[in-house]
């Protein structure tokens, strides 16, 4: 199934040209080295949380937004290959260099896909989000969002993923454990929902809170809705 690089991080909203100019130019080195997509997406509803939210999670200042993005490769072993070229490659340096954005701050990690269901297709809408899940209760988890795919592709999304952190770093500044509250066994899931354009998103929802497949049960305690972070974003990148 597919393996997932997945990054959060706080870029100037003046400089949203520039970052998608800079992720463009980089397109063809990331193919190169066994990318098989790539998608920048860009901040357009993002909440402000309780306990956290993707702000927080990149220590947002005044005067950025939020990118929600990610590379999507056949396995971990291109994934882990493609990286140790990155590493080495000079061109990798020039690029790191230009960056119009605190590297600092970004969030990376290995995700493995546990749900991806859907054809995909032009992509004219995301709902991304990160949440922490108890090991235990991984099975239940995937079971949970195997069924809420369905309702999603019902009422109009054409893609769902659902990616099981599988090789989530710690970062200096922030990282993904942070950015959920990590607890002593729980791992970050990285997900999203594509959809064809935002006002599809904006339909699909209603009908999907109104779906009776979608009722909460009470008693379930599959993972902490309360720490679930998410958005929405334009994609500004798909490639």
């Amino acid at each position: 199934m597919t393996y997932v690089e997945g990054f959060v991080l706080a870029v100037p909203s003046a400089s949203k040209e520039d970052y998608r100019k800079h992720a463009a130019d980089a397109v063809a080195l990331f193919k190169e080295f066994g990318v098989r997509r790539h998608v920048e997406t860009w901040g357009d509803d993002v909440p402000a949380g309780k306990l956290n939210d993707f702000r927080t999670a990149v220590q947002a200042k005044e005067g950025e937004e939020i990118v929600f993005s990610w590379f999507e490769y056949p396995d971990r072993a291109t994934r882990d290959a493609a990286n140790a070229k990155m590493m080495s490659d000079p061109r990798m340096q020039d690029l790191g260099q230009s960056m119009p954005f605190d590297g600092q701050r970004m969030i990376v990690s290995g995700f493995e896909s546990i749900v991806d269901e859907g054809l995909g297709g032009s992509m004219g809408y995301t709902d991304g989000f990160l949440v922490a899940v108890p090991d235990a209760n991984k099975d239940a988890y995937r079971a949970m969002a195997d069924k809420v795919a369905v309702v999603f592709l019902d009422h109009g999304a054409t893609r769902v993923l659902e990616c099981w952190g599988d090789d989530v770093h710690d970062g200096k500044v922030t990282d993904f454990k942070r950015a959920v509250h990590l607890e002593k066994g729980e791992t970050p899931v990285f997900s999203w929902v594509e959809w064809p354009t935002k006002e599809a998103r904006v339909l699909g929802w209603e009908k999907i809170m109104a779906d009776e497949r979608m009722q909460h049960d009470p008693n379930d305690q599959t993972f902490d809705g309360k720490r679930m972070i998410y958005g929405g974003f334009t994609p500004i990148l798909d490639a």
